[in-house]
């Protein structure tokens, strides 16, 4: 089975994240499906801890996000492959979801890893609230 639209979430610094979902997702796109690679910068939430940071912190943690996304796309992804990047910002399983529906994504293709992996960056809880909210399948790869 081939999907259009292919959208996999990715920790570019954490390997167990896209190191099987890639191949995974790839295979789903097929020859003619488009894959979304998506890295999501995290909210930093708190004002408190945010009056600590340069005020253009976020602006800059953005753009490096998609600096890395394109790297990884020509570093990871074959010749020929459709691929494209995009950047989120906020809670994971929430932006995945929004970037999900924004790109009218057909499937989500993500990494899981045993709860004692607790460095990764779709860890259980995450995996879990994506499949439990997704309206559309999710491939969780292990």
């Amino acid at each position: 089975m081939m999907f259009d639209n292919v959208l996999l979430p990715i920790d570019i610094n954490h390997p167990a994240s896209w190191e099987k979902a890639l191949p995974m997702a790839l295979k789903l796109a097929g020859d003619t499906g488009e894959l979304h690679v998506l890295g999501i910068v995290h909210d930093i939430g708190a004002a408190m801890v945010a009056s600590f940071l340069p005020e253009d912190f976020e602006t800059k943690a953005l753009e490096h996000m998609e600096t890395e996304l394109e790297a990884f796309i020509t570093d990871k992804i074959p010749a020929g492959a459709r691929a494209t990047p995009h950047v989120g910002h906020g809670h994971l399983p929430e932006t995945i979801l929004r970037i999900a529906a924004r790109l009218g994504a057909d499937v989500i293709v993500m990494a899981s890893h045993p709860p004692d992996d607790m460095r990764a960056f779709l860890v259980g809880s995450s995996a879990e609230r994506v499949v439990r909210h997704a309206e559309i399948p999710v491939m969780v790869v292990r």
